[in-house]
This record gives structure tokens, sequence and C-alpha cells, in this order.
């Protein structure tokens, strides 16, 4: 037995996991039952768990090869850690701060991703989960079938190209930010996602990235894609999670969209963030 001790949230999306060490290495028995805790819950986090650069790769690579971290620069000397940072005095919005999935333009977007707290405001600085299984299983049928077949098209083009990063304030940022024009390019994925490891089916679009869909008119397709957003953020499938000093917080990104939220102004925050590759939405 490995000794986790899981409390689940409400409906089973979120759990928080205690009885383990992150910053040793764990058996491979243990991480497969992490896994099919993650699985189950989408959202899985862990109190208490000081971890240097290192720490924090490996636990990562428990589940994977690294992710493709595009627009924003990594740590010095970790290319694969990202530090997600606020100062006290910045006045734009949170980085991440409007719903989305990790990196949904990608041809294969990651699979998950591991966010560990360094520094938490005594305030605000929440990070909400929208459950995107639950939002594709409570739709109305009619709906349901008439969407099943529809190809979204995603971009990184509104944060990350030259004109979306001037728009969102980006150069008043204490985080690098890489724009480019790269960002314009598009990749079609099913507006319908089935997972790769749990065989359910999700919504799978966002505000950020999700920019039309294929062969529909573009005021159609954004009333349609205006009406299933607002359908996957009621509260009836978001979690709001809150932070604590040394927490790891790992979440599906095949299934979930998560939202920044402010509410610390005056106050510093910082969070490594590492993503695990992932495979071609189908």
């Amino acid at each position: 037995m490995s000794g986790l001790e899981v409390a689940p949230h409400n409906n089973n999306f979120g759990a928080c996991i205690r009885g383990v060490n992150l910053a040793r290495p764990i058996s491979p028995e243990t991480v497969a039952e992490i896994r099919n805790l993650w699985l189950r819950y989408q959202v899985v986090y862990f109190p208490d768990q000081p971890l240097d650069h290192p720490q924090l790769e490996r636990f990562t690579q428990y589940f994977g090869c690294f992710g493709d971290d595009p627009y924003v620069e990594s740590v010095a000397d970790h290319q694969h850690i990202l530090e997600v940072r606020r100062e006290p005095g910045e006045s734009v919005a949170p980085f991440g701060g409007s719903w989305h999935s990790d990196w949904s333009f990608q041809r294969t977007p990651p699979s998950a991703t591991i966010l560990h707290a360094k520094i938490v405001p005594p305030r605000g600085g929440d990070t909400h989960y929208a459950d995107g299984i639950r939002a594709y299983e409570s739709l109305d049928p009619v709906l349901r079938d008439e969407i099943d077949t529809l190809t979204a098209i995603h971009s990184a083009r509104r944060p990350y190209s030259h004109e979306g990063y001037q728009r969102s304030g980006g150069d008043r940022r204490s985080m690098t930010i890489l724009p480019s024009d790269s960002a314009w390019q598009t990749q079609l994925h099913p507006l319908v996602r089935t997972h790769a490891e749990s065989a359910r089916m999700a919504l799978w679009i966002n505000p950020v990235y999700t920019i039309g869909i294929k062969d529909m008119p573009e005021q159609e397709a954004d009333k349609l894609l205006q009406r299933l957003f607002a359908h996957a953020l009621q509260d009836r499938f978001l979690y709001a999670h809150k932070w604590s000093e040394h927490m790891l917080t790992m979440w599906d990104n095949r299934s979930v969209q998560h939202c920044a939220q402010g509410g610390y102004d005056g106050y510093r925050r910082v969070m490594h963030r590492t993503t695990v590759a992932g495979e071609q939405p189908h």
C-alpha cells in the first residue's frame, strides 16, 4: 500500500492528496496510483511539498516527457520550467487570466500542467478550473449530436502575436513574453475530444485559443462558440482552487480549462510551471 490519503471534492472534480513526499524519488506503484487519481479527479494537489528545480523536473517526468512551452522565457538553466510571476506594482491582468486550456493551438497539446507555488499572496490569486467532461455530458442531446463531428480552429494569435502582446500590456509584465509571427498559425482539433486514456468525452474549446469552427461562417461559428463557452463555464462545473506555499497542483489539460484569478494587487505571486507532453486530440 502506498499510504496516500485522498480527499475528493464535489462531483469528483478535484482531490487533495497527502501521504507522499515528492522531494524524494517515489515508487512506480505510487506513480501509477497518482496517475489513476489524476485521471479520475482531473485536478489533484499536494500540500506542503517544498521542491527545488530538479525535484520538480523529476516529478514531471514520472508522467511523460516534457511538453513544448513556447512564447514565455524559461528559468535559467532549466528550459522546461516557466516562472509565472506577478510583482506588487504590476497593473496588467494576471498571466493566464482568461479561460484556456494550455497550448491548445499546438498539434499535440500537453496532457498535464503542473504548477508549484513558491510565493503565495495573503489574499486572492486563486485558480479556477472547469470540468469539460461534465459540461459535455450535461449538454442537450440534440446539441451534442450537432457538435460531435465539428472541428474547431485554434490559434495563439490573441495573446502571443505582436499585436496581441501589445493589446494585453505584455511589455508591462515582469515575466518575459516572447511574441512571434508564428502565433498567427492555426491548428484544427475536434470540438469534442475523446480522452486518450479514460475514453471519456469532453467539450474541448476555450475562449483564448479557439477562434472559429471549420467550414462554418464566422458569425455563426462565433455564436455557437459563445453559447458553448457560457455552458462550459457555469458555476456547477467549476472548482475554485486556493493555494498555499509549497503546494503542487497537477491537472488534466485534455479535459480541463483553467483561469488565473487576481485580487492580490500590491503583493508578489510566484509559481513554477512545467507541462507533460500529450498526444494529438481525436
